[in-house]
């Protein structure tokens, strides 16, 4: 995977997961959007707790950040990339864009 990666499609995330390729996924939206629709094996750090929890993160997989829409998970991106987990890639369009195009199942709001 090239390092410059800032940020992948949800029909790339469900490409990586169909390849079962490993990577975390960084939920950082507040508990009360999680009770709506998340993903099952995200890590759920809300972004203004994320300085205080980032060494929960692993450092040797790809972490994909999510959000409602793609910019609070841009701003951990860069806040992570910045503080040395060059790892982090934004998913493009949020959580809302995944219930939309990938799992309809899943609640929107």
């Amino acid at each position: 995977m090239n390092d410059k990666v800032d940020s992948i499609t949800v029909t790339e995330l469900q490409r990586w997961q169909k390849e079962q390729r490993n990577f975390a996924i960084l939920d950082v939206r507040e508990p009360w959007e999680l009770e709506i629709c998340a993903f099952p094996d995200a890590i759920a750090i809300p972004l203004r707790l994320l300085p205080q929890r980032a060494q929960e993160l692993p450092s040797d997989v790809p972490v994909v950040v999510v959000c409602h829409h793609g910019m609070r998970s841009q701003q951990a991106v860069n806040w992570l990339k910045a503080n040395g987990l060059d790892t982090a890639i934004n998913l493009s369009g949020g959580i809302d864009s995944w219930a939309r195009i990938v799992d309809r199942s899943m609640g929107v709001y």
